[in-house]
């Protein structure tokens, strides 16, 4: 055992339904996003960038993709024998076995994984969120404020406060009120769901939530508001950073869609805080001599022979010769053969639109996204 002073439990199990078809086939964390990344990446970087160097990352649904991506943890840095990245599935004891019945449970089933490392603190995350995160500036606050439980915050829009954790605090930082997704909402400091705990806090109450019958087993609903009625410590850490959840496919498309601003509030390139990737590919894209590209991202393996304007283009996608692709997503190994036109879409992994055919149409451009996925069609209104 090597004692560590913080790691991270990387909550990855979510099924992502209000994803469509984009999450049929995988968790909501390995959906594609910014053409070679994965949601996962953006959590995993972080903790990177951190220096943070033991992960345990929580799957459950639809898993196997995630956990090929993420290997041994080498794209991150991350590959250790006494550390690194581990996948943490709901596994069999004997006293038998279950899924995860929430986001306390899930961390309650591993809590031998966290106690061979003996941390101080634990850092709790989500791997479908897309931001960059310095942790350790949040786990210099809760130091100094000798916390039980910091929480990360960010301000949002009134009219939106009731799909968040909201809390109150007090000129300190002291939070003195939380409630999860209140329907009449008081206060606009919402909850990231970025948590670090004391780890013998933490542990002491994951044991005793497990033993109410009741209980959601849930951070937001259990956890923090059973230590904050004992009267202990708990502390928001505002974050005045670029943090989006892209649960939706409005939410997806939009931060997407973002990337190609000239001003975009989320930079890939920066190079003091970079985002790693395992999507790694050898073949360089290729530009046909007819192609016209235009404020877009294009990733490796693409090849573009059509016209292509204010799109996100993934690795090893093909668009064909006379093919027209505006406003719209196309994520990995999707092909769009000749002549065929695709307005205001996603178009999922490895999905063939045909010769000739129309996705969307000029007429929806602004107005609806349509999702073709492996297994369904979706059209969601902005």
């Amino acid at each position: 055992m090597r004692k560590r002073e913080c790691i991270a439990m990387l909550l990855a199990g979510g099924q992502g339904s209000r994803l469509g078809g984009l999450t049929a086939n995988l968790a909501k964390p390995a959906v594609v996003f910014g053409g070679k990344y994965r949601m996962i990446d953006f959590t995993i970087s972080n903790c990177s960038n951190s220096n943070i160097d033991v992960i345990g990352v929580l799957t459950q649904y639809k898993h196997r993709i995630l956990n090929h991506y993420i290997g041994s943890g080498a794209a991150w840095g991350m590959e250790s024998v006494d550390g690194g990245i581990s996948i943490l599935p709901p596994y069999q004891t004997r006293h038998g076995g279950q899924w995860y019945n929430g986001t306390a449970d899930a961390v309650y089933q591993n809590v031998e994984f966290i106690d061979y490392y003996d941390p101080d603190y634990v850092l709790i995350l989500s791997g479908d969120h897309i931001y960059k995160m310095d942790y350790s500036k949040m786990l210099a606050q809760h130091k100094a404020t000798k916390a039980e439980a910091t929480i990360s915050v960010i301000e949002v829009p009134l009219e939106e406060a009731s799909r968040f954790g909201i809390m109150t605090a007090d000129e300190n930082g002291r939070i003195t009120e939380f409630a999860e997704k209140p329907a009449h909402p008081n206060s606009t400091l919402a909850s990231m769901g970025i948590y670090i705990f004391n780890w013998k806090t933490l542990r002491r109450a994951l044991l005793e939530d497990h033993e109410k019958p009741d209980s959601d087993n849930d951070f937001g609903k259990n956890i923090i508001p059973t230590l904050l009625g004992e009267g202990l410590p708990l502390y928001a850490y505002r974050f005045e950073g670029y943090w989006q959840d892209v649960g939706t496919i409005p939410s997806y498309y939009e931060c997407s869609m973002q990337l190609l601003e000239d001003d975009s509030p989320l930079d890939l390139y920066d190079s003091s805080s970079p985002i790693y990737s395992n999507n790694l590919n050898a073949r360089p894209q290729f530009i046909g001599p007819q192609a016209h590209i235009d404020n877009c991202m294009i990733c490796d393996g693409a090849s573009v022979f059509g016209e292509v304007t204010h799109s996100i283009i993934s690795n090893d996608v093909y668009i064909g010769n006379g093919a027209k692709v505006v406003d719209s997503i196309l994520l990995h190994g999707a092909r769009i053969e000749d002549h065929a036109q695709i307005y205001g879409a996603i178009i999922d992994e490895n999905v063939v639109i045909e010769r000739s055919r129309m996705v969307g149409s000029p007429e929806t451009l602004g107005k609806e996204v349509t999702v073709i996925s492996k297994n369904q069609v979706d059209v969601a209104k902005l």
